[in-house]
């Protein structure tokens, strides 16, 4: 006889266990603790056997019959439901180990390669700090683009615009990680497109009149800081590459006695090998330097952190602003313009070759990209002339204003 609501909510506890039966192998199992357990009694390949279908009053004696009759359809369909019931708890608990923060980690470690260190510790703060409060601790898979937006939007707030639309595109790379390796159906952040406040980037600030950098390179001779500072903002000027490639510098990318730095593609913005011909002045700042940091993987390592580290992205700036340089008048990335601009409207070097060596891509008469030793010996000496001319600024010699515009 079926069981009544009545029945199941009058049920009491005994010194011993017992079961009250409802239909169809579905039975209230009384337990002396007074927990009330939904059963469901099967055979399945001739072994009997018994299904967990939920505790009372959470579940209902109507919600009990509901599952036992999805249970009997899967029997009819040859299928063990006790076994699809632990392939389905195992599912779902993989679905919550892979958190977006896991699968973030394991897309951040797998790729670590193909970018700088200081680019490769700039995504995991951006990640820790900006995403993972947010969405860290959510099954991927269950990520909407809406989840997406309001933690983007905390970024938007505070002003980092400059960043936000970066940290939107690593997102979209861990998800499209996670569709991958089959923890997510697909990068959710394509629905995004327009949704947040685009940064208006603004130029680096550089010195381009010879007098006032003839003043630079003083104040940069006369700074006062720790030595490997000292030797990047000497070394700066008369390399004139990106400040990250100048700060990601390696004693392995060095040979001193050819005076030549190789830059591997996969620390340039154009992912192509770079040349640098050094000059006498930039081989006796190495060779100075050397004495102090040629045991460590990098020539300016980060100062009072990880010797694994390279020096901060900050140090080069704040060391100009100390100087009276702030960075509405000069940055670690203007030392580029600087030469740029007098090495063309001054020197009158040749543009291809000042190009060439600012890791812009210059191609041949065909259209073709040219290899990071075309011109070579012209770049080596366009690189000598351009730190002989900077010397002679420094010391206030020989100043050519720059051509009037035609």
């Amino acid at each position: 006889m079926a069981l009544t609501d009545t029945e199941v909510r009058n049920a009491k506890p005994t010194d011993k266990a017992y079961k009250l039966t409802d239909a169809q192998g579905l039975f209230l199992l009384v337990a002396t603790t007074g927990n009330r357990l939904w059963r469901m009694d099967y055979r399945f390949a001739e072994k009997r056997k018994t299904l967990a279908l939920g505790v009372y009053p959470a579940v209902s004696l109507l919600k009990a019959r509901q599952r036992r009759d999805k249970a009997r359809e899967l029997l009819a369909d040859g299928i063990d439901p006790g076994a699809a019931k632990q392939e389905a708890k195992a599912a779902q608990a993989a679905v919550l180990a892979n958190t977006f923060e896991k699968v973030a980690l394991e897309w951040v470690d797998k790729t670590k390669a193909d970018r700088m260190a200081s680019t490769q510790g700039k995504v995991a703060t951006w990640l820790q700090k900006d995403v993972f409060p947010y969405i860290g601790n959510m099954a991927i898979s269950a990520i909407g683009p809406r989840d997406v937006l309001a933690a983007l939007r905390h970024m938007e707030a505070r002003g980092a615009l400059d960043s936000v639309q970066r940290v939107k595109q690593i997102c979209g790379q861990v998800f499209r990680y996670a569709v991958a390796t089959g923890s997510a159906e697909r990068d959710v952040t394509q629905d995004l497109k327009g949704a947040l406040a685009k940064h208006a980037p603004a130029h680096y600030a550089a010195i381009t009149d010879p007098k006032q950098a003839g003043d630079l390179m003083r104040s940069i001779f006369n700074y006062a800081g720790h030595p490997n500072v000292i030797a990047a903002l000497k070394l700066s000027p008369l390399v004139f590459v990106r400040p990250g490639e100048l700060r990601g510098m390696e004693w392995a990318e060095l040979d001193l006695d050819t005076a030549q730095w190789v830059i591997p593609a996969s620390k340039m913005k154009m992912k192509v090998d770079h040349l640098v011909p050094l000059c006498t002045q930039a081989v006796a700042i190495l060779k100075g330097i050397k004495l102090l940091t040629g045991t460590r993987r990098y020539v300016f390592p980060s100062i009072g952190r990880s010797e694994d580290r390279p020096m901060s992205e900050n140090t080069i700036n704040s060391a100009l602003h100390a100087m009276g340089y702030g960075t509405d008048k000069h940055t670690a990335h203007g030392f580029r313009a600087m030469a740029r601009t007098i090495m063309d409207e001054v020197l009158e070097e040749r543009v291809d070759l000042i190009e060439h060596q600012l890791a812009h891509q210059v191609k041949d008469p065909n259209g073709r990209a040219y290899n990071r030793t075309a011109h070579l010996d012209a770049r080596k000496a366009m690189m000598q002339r351009w730190a002989d001319y900077l010397d002679k600024l420094r010391v206030g010699a020989d100043v050519i204003p720059i051509r009037a515009a035609a």
